[in-house]
């Protein structure tokens, strides 16, 4: 299933999640308004609100409550990248100046603890205590994955385990969340709580993989912000990891030093470092096997053009430019 056919199969549910959070995004202090419309507009994938959506229907859910929680799951994932912004002082997200470079770091953080207070109120909204313990935890574990990213950066001894650690908890863990969310509002089972909730997990490990990827090897208009943010901020992600293992004596230490005083000044000769030790190729395997365990997860579910729509997801995850 290509990428519009997906969406043209959560096309009404995903407009009242549009719908939803226009009209939850409102305050009477103007800024926030501002910041919020500005990062909600800004061209996100929707991706994580969709999956709830499409995890939902897949277990069979005919309800409206996958239209709070996909909506909830929007507002913690805006929130993060207002906070992100903010300590990896990002000038640029999905073409768009960042709120930060905008209205400057106060707002930005403030706006994202809105955000964040926001979501917690519509938990309250679907009365499940359930929801609240699923998300509750999910949110703890993101902040935790923040600090453990902090602690690696300028790290060039950061070990991939380490690395995968912070992927898990900082990405994979709302991707976790939503689709456990699909399942549990549809009353699914124990069994099928898990099921969904490894398809996310393993889905937000590739999309970060990939995504860590591609900060060495998209067009940067594509990507939509500056090509090299990682290394600029001394964050040693796998590329980086694999290419120190596999590389030459001089070529560790060319990347050890860019890591530990960050910028982009050597930037050409970090990516030939990382093309020539396949460390590109390296990643993208094992974003690929990610995938796969998320396909093989789902494929114990019954089967259905929802169902079949959350693997080619899984797909999209990998195959994708930006």
């Amino acid at each position: 299933m290509e990428i519009p056919a997906i969406r043209d199969l959560a096309a009404k549910d995903m407009r009242s999640v549009n719908d939803l959070i226009l009209k939850r995004l409102g305050s009477d202090v103007v800024l926030i308004n501002q910041i919020g419309a500005h990062i909600v507009h800004g061209g996100g994938k929707r991706l994580r609100p969709m999956i709830v959506l499409l995890a939902a229907r897949a277990m069979g859910y005919a309800g409206e409550r996958h239209i709070d929680l996909a909506a909830i799951i929007e507002f913690i994932h805006t929130a993060t990248l207002l906070h992100d912004d903010v300590v990896d002082a990002s000038d640029k997200r999905r073409n768009h100046d960042t709120a930060n470079a905008l209205w400057g770091n106060a707002a930005s953080v403030l706006t994202g603890d809105f955000l964040y207070s926001r979501a917690f109120e519509m938990m309250v909204d679907v009365d499940s205590m359930r929801v609240m313990q699923i998300l509750a935890t999910a949110t703890n574990r993101i902040a935790e994955g923040e600090v453990l990213q902090l602690l690696n950066c300028n790290n060039p001894d950061t070990s991939e385990r380490e690395y995968r650690e912070v992927i898990l908890r900082k990405t994979a863990v709302l991707f976790e969340a939503g689709s456990r969310l699909g399942a549990v509002i549809a009353g699914g089972s124990p069994e099928q709580e898990e099921v969904m909730a490894d398809y996310g997990l393993h889905l937000g490990i590739a999309f970060q993989l990939v995504d860590d990827a591609l900060d060495y090897t998209a067009k940067a208009e594509d990507l939509g912000k500056n090509l090299g943010d990682d290394l600029a901020e001394g964050k040693p992600t796998l590329p980086l990891i694999h290419a120190m293992q596999k590389g030459t004596e001089a070529q560790r230490t060319l990347i050890r030093q860019a890591i530990e005083e960050g910028g982009r000044d050597k930037i050409d000769e970090i990516h030939g470092i990382i093309e020539s030790t396949g460390a590109i190729a390296y990643t993208a395997r094992l974003a690929q096997e990610e995938a796969g365990l998320a396909k093989q997860a789902i494929s114990k579910i019954t089967a259905s053009p929802y169902r079949d729509a959350l693997a080619s997801l899984a797909g999209y995850s990998v195959s994708r430019t930006y």
